[in-house]
């Protein structure tokens, strides 16, 4: 720093922030059972944009941001989570992948007695022999 200039974080820094902020809102959007379309329309960018977004191959300005976190209903701090614990995947693992559909699907179960039947099953399968 030289007399109160700000230096710049590192180009490769602020891009892995970037696909880290992505896949937190690629992750949260499919918990919730949205397309890129749907959720496109809904933060009024186009599908390439929300695509984009979510690659982190685009920077999300702070207005676009908060905008989003009103969509997915989470807090900013939501997206920076886990920051520092490591650099996010690019792309789910296979496990991961099926982690999210499963709470996706789950959540789309209309049957209230249906989803407890179903947790009930869960808990059943991971009990260590």
């Amino acid at each position: 720093m030289d007399g109160g200039t700000i230096k710049a974080a590192p180009a490769n820094r602020a891009n892995s922030i970037d696909r880290h902020v992505g896949a937190r809102i690629r992750e949260r959007r499919i918990m919730l059972g949205l397309s890129q379309q749907q959720m496109a329309d809904m933060i009024g960018v186009t599908y390439q944009q929300a695509h984009k977004y979510e690659r982190g191959i685009n920077r999300i300005s702070a207005g676009r941001l908060f905008e989003i976190t009103r969509v997915l209903s989470v807090p900013i701090t939501y997206f920076f989570e886990d920051i520092d614990a490591g650099e996010e995947e690019e792309v789910a693992n296979p496990r991961q992948r099926m982690c999210l559909e499963l709470a996706r699907n789950f959540a789309n179960i209309p049957n209230q007695k249906h989803q407890e039947a179903l947790s009930q099953l869960a808990r059943a399968l991971s009990v260590q022999p």
